[in-house]
C-alpha cells in the first residue's frame, strides 16, 4: 500500500564540508533508519573534499598541481570527471570558466593564505592559456602541457551536491532536496506532489534574504555573486570571481547570476562563466547552451533589477519574494 504524505516522516540531515555545510531534505515511511544515510552522505562529500580541495595540501588535486609538467598522473575517477567537465565548459564558454586560475585565486587571498602583492603582480603578468589547452586527460590519467595551477572552487561544490543526490538514490530515495551552501539539486516532488521551493538570494552583503522564490523539480540550481567573498583594493570592493583574461578579480560584473542545469556541477560552473561574460553576451551564451539563467544587476540608484533568459526565467518563473 502506498503511503500518503501524512504517513511520511520528514528528515533534514546536514553536516560540515568545504568550509560550510551540506544539507539533505527527504521523507520516508516510519521506521526508516537514517543513520546509514547520514554516514554515507558525509562520506560522499568528504571524498569530494579530499580529492578536490585546494585547502588540503594532501588532496589529489594539490598532488596534481605539484606534479612536474609532462608527467602522467593517475587521479581518482571523480576528480578526472570534474576536470573533464571543467575543460568542456571552459571550451564552450570561450575560456570564461577556467579551472587553471589557481595562482590568481591564491595570490588575491581567496585560498588558504592571505593576499600577496608580489603574487598578484606575477599572476597578472603571467601569459595565460586556458586549462582546456593545457591539460591532457585520458581516462584517469592527467598530464600538464605547461605550468598551471588548478582550482576547482567554481565546480567542486556543485559536484558535491550531485554526489549527495547520487547517494540518496543508492538508498532508494528518489525525491529529495540536497545542497551545499547556495548550490541545490531537487529530485522528484515533495510528498504533496508539489515541486521543491528554492530561494534565490538577494545580493546583499549585510544580510541573507530572498530576492525570489523558484520551484524546482529534477534539476539543479547554483548562484555566483559578488556579495559574499571579496577583497578591498584602494577602496574598491572586488569579487572573488576571477577574470581569466587578467589574472585578477572582475572589475565589473552582475551582482549575481543564477543558473538552472541538469546537474549542480554544470550549474555551478556556468554561473561563474556567466558572471565573467556579463548579462548581454551571457544571456546569449546561456540560450545557446540551453540553460535558464537569471542575472541580478545593480542600478545607479542602488536598486537591483532582474534579467532572465531560458524558459524557467523568461517570464518571471522565479516568483518575486514578498520581502
Amino acid at each position: 500500500m502506498s503511503k500518503t504524505s501524512t504517513d511520511l516522516i520528514r528528515h533534514a540531515l546536514n553536516g560540515p564540508t568545504m568550509g560550510t555545510r551540506w544539507s539533505a531534505l527527504f521523507f520516508t515511511p516510519p521506521g526508516f533508519d537514517v543513520r546509514p544515510v547520514q554516514a554515507a552522505l558525509q562520506e560522499a562529500v568528504d571524498a569530494v573534499d579530499a580529492h578536490m580541495s585546494t585547502w588540503k595540501p594532501d588532496s589529489d588535486l594539490m598532488r596534481l598541481n605539484r606534479a612536474p609538467v609532462g608527467e602522467s598522473v593517475v587521479v581518482p575517477a571523480d576528480l578526472a570527471h570534474v576536470l573533464a567537465l571543467g575543460m568542456t565548459i571552459g571550451r564552450a564558454s570561450g575560456g570564461a570558466f577556467d579551472i587553471g586560475m589557481g595562482d590568481a585565486v591564491h595570490a588575491w587571498g581567496f585560498g588558504p593564505a592571505a593576499a600577496d602583492v608580489q603574487g598578484i603582480r606575477t599572476a597578472m603578468a603571467a601569459p595565460r592559456r586556458p586549462a582546456h589547452e593545457m591539460l591532457e586527460l585520458e581516462g584517469t590519467q592527467v598530464r600538464k602541457r605547461g605550468p598551471i595551477a588548478l582550482d576547482l572552487n567554481g565546480i567542486a561544490k556543485g559536484y558535491g551536491v550531485d554526489r549527495l543526490a547520487d547517494t540518496l538514490r543508492s538508498f532508494g530515495i528518489d525525491a529529495a532536496l540536497v545542497g551545499i551552501d547556495g548550490e541545490m539539486r531537487a529530485q522528484g516532488l515533495r510528498p504533496d506532489g508539489e515541486a521543491w521551493t528554492i530561494a534565490i538570494e538577494a545580493p546583499d552583503t549585510d544580510r541573507r534574504a530572498p530576492h525570489a522564490i523558484l520551484n524546482l523539480q529534477d534539476a539543479a540550481v547554483a548562484t555566483s555573486g559578488d556579495y559574499r567573498h571579496w577583497v578591498t583594493v584602494e577602496g574598491r570592493q572586488l569579487s572573488h570571481t576571477m577574470d581569466p583574461r587578467r589574472g585578477a578579480p572582475l572589475l565589473s560584473s552582475p551582482a549575481s547570476v543564477t543558473v538552472i542545469a541538469p546537474s549542480c556541477a554544470e550549474a555551478d560552473a556556468w554561473a561563474t562563466a556567466l558572471m565573467v561574460v556579463g548579462p548581454e553576451a551571457g544571456a546569449a551564451l546561456a540560450t545557446r547552451q540551453g540553460l535558464s539563467a537569471l542575472f541580478l544587476l545593480r542600478d545607479d540608484a542602488g536598486g537591483v533589477r532582474a534579467q532572465g533568459c531560458g524558459h524557467l526565467f523568461a517570464d518571471s518563473a522565479a516568483n518575486p519574494s514578498a520581502d
